[in-house]
């Protein structure tokens, strides 16, 4: 089940917002959450939601025997230890498990048969909330949870549980034992929820059948090997683009939706995008592009290896380390690897030495940053190294490529208006401009009324759009489920 599909929309939601606003104390809303978050991670992986029990047990003990010895004793750190065992280690059973047999293959020729191992929908995101929560309390910033059913909700509740944002313990924990929920936050909630819903249903999913159109949807394989040598330019660039467009309004899609339905019941999760397109250098894209990631390798790897304290080469060295980490964390591939290296070594000129020519001009910063985040996308998006290179290859006629053809014009001029949407949605456009229609409706009394009304009428108005989008797209799953 995703947030996108009609019966989450219009069956699972409302009848968890109902049951939940039925239920009477704090206790008996927990459970409602947690009854309602495990059926909806079993709706699409029924055995696997084992695995989410099991580790959140085997975590729930480390933190709880941890907590009870003197701060960063031997004790405390072998519980560290121990919890990064079973989390890492199942993580790379089930997500690196068949890519490393398959290298070994490779290399030495055994195994035989390398096995398809079933990725756990959402493993990486709740495997690092779950390594969040222990060294917080190793590090004494929160106590551990004595009441197992409330750790378990934190883990699997179904706003955040699949694709993010990765929620840290401390955020909430004071929120699992008390909630406050006005009619404001209700009212946020819905908007920002149909916000996220018309992002994915309207502006992610046309971009996507713009990207797909353009470059096929092989990722990997002779098909995808062959994109770059028969599209031509103009395709490619477009094609590359509109991708940029779908995997920001899809994946911050997904956080809207989250954050608005915490708000709902009066969960309050922290911004996880912060209009990274607008950005004039690398190392602003990735404070502003899953900040929740980013922020947990800061606090979690970064900074305990030393960050920048310890002189130019050991720094070099963490970013590497975390870069390294980064790319691998969005899946068992070389290319994501690869895709978290190109990223490194921008960063670490940046801070070098580019980041203060950089302020000079925002004209050619912005182009920089574009430019290298296009071409990062076309590593990201395909498996296949060979036809990375090609890809980049034919976007600059390598291959004798027609600039343009017939039917890169007829996909352009179909969906131009949506692309031109879609990148003012990527923006802080409609948001300011919503601003200035607030301050003048506030100037002018005769106003206000049609204003609060336009508010009111909007998030309707986008449902309804939304699921006319979404009529007939039995399945359209986010870009982030597979990682």
């Amino acid at each position: 089940m995703v947030f996108s599909s009609l019966l989450f929309i219009f069956f699972f939601l409302p009848l968890n917002l109902l049951t939940y606003s039925i239920a009477g104390s704090i206790k008996a809303k927990n459970i409602v959450m947690l009854v309602f978050s495990l059926i909806f991670y079993a709706c699409g992986e029924p055995v696997y939601v084992l695995l989410l029990i099991f580790m959140t047990l085997a975590d729930y003990f480390c933190a709880n025997y941890i907590d009870k010895q003197e701060f960063k004793s031997i004790k405390a750190k072998c519980g560290v230890a121990a919890m990064l065992v079973i989390n890492l280690g199942l993580l790379a059973v089930f997500k690196y498990g068949s890519f490393l047999l398959s290298n070994l293959k490779f290399l030495t020729g055994f195994p035989k048969t390398v096995p398809s191992i079933i990725l756990p929908i959402g493993i990486s995101f709740y495997t690092f909330q779950l390594i969040s929560y222990v060294v917080d309390v190793y590090r004494k910033e929160v106590p551990a949870q004595r009441n197992f059913a409330k750790l378990l909700l934190y883990v699997s509740l179904f706003h955040q549980c699949i694709a993010g944002p990765i929620v840290r313990y401390k955020d909430i924990n004071e929120q699992l034992e008390n909630r406050k929920i006005s009619k404001l936050d209700v009212a946020e909630g819905i908007r920002r929820f149909t916000y996220g819903l018309a992002k994915k249903a309207v502006l992610a999913n046309a971009c996507s059948a713009l990207c797909d159109a353009l470059l096929g949807t092989a990722v990997t394989g002779k098909a995808a090997v062959n994109i770059g040598k028969q599209t031509s330019i103009l395709g490619l660039w477009v094609g590359i683009f509109a991708y940029a467009l779908q995997i920001y309004l899809d994946f911050s899609a997904y956080s809207d939706m989250a954050i608005g339905m915490g708000k709902m019941i009066g969960f309050k999760y922290r911004e996880n995008f912060n209009y990274p397109y607008i950005s004039k250098s690398v190392t602003e894209f990735w404070r502003r592009w899953h900040i929740s990631l980013g922020s947990f390798f800061r606090d979690y790897v970064y900074i305990p290896l030393g960050g920048n304290r310890k002189g130019a080469f050991k720094t070099a060295l963490n970013l590497l380390t975390v870069w390294f980490l980064t790319g691998l964390w969005h899946g068992a591939s070389w290319n994501y690897v690869l895709w978290g290296l190109y990223f490194f070594v921008f960063i670490l000129i940046e801070k070098i030495f580019l980041l203060k020519p950089l302020e000079k001009s925002k004209v050619v910063s912005h182009i920089y940053l574009c430019l290298v985040i296009l071409f990062g996308w076309v590593l990201f998006r395909f498996r296949n190294l060979t036809a990375v290179l090609n890809v980049l290859k034919g976007m600059f006629g390598a291959y004798s490529n027609k600039f343009f053809d017939f039917e890169t014009l007829t996909y352009i001029g179909q969906y131009a208006f949506i692309i031109i949407f879609s990148a003012a949605a990527c923006t802080p456009l409609f948001k300011n401009l919503n601003s200035k229609i607030f301050d003048k409706a506030f100037e002018k009394p005769a106003l206000k009324p049609i204003y609060f009304i336009a508010r009111i009428l909007l998030p309707f108005a986008l449902l309804f759009i939304s699921v006319a989008a979404l009529a007939g797209d039995s399945y359209n799953p986010f870009i982030y489920f597979q990682f």
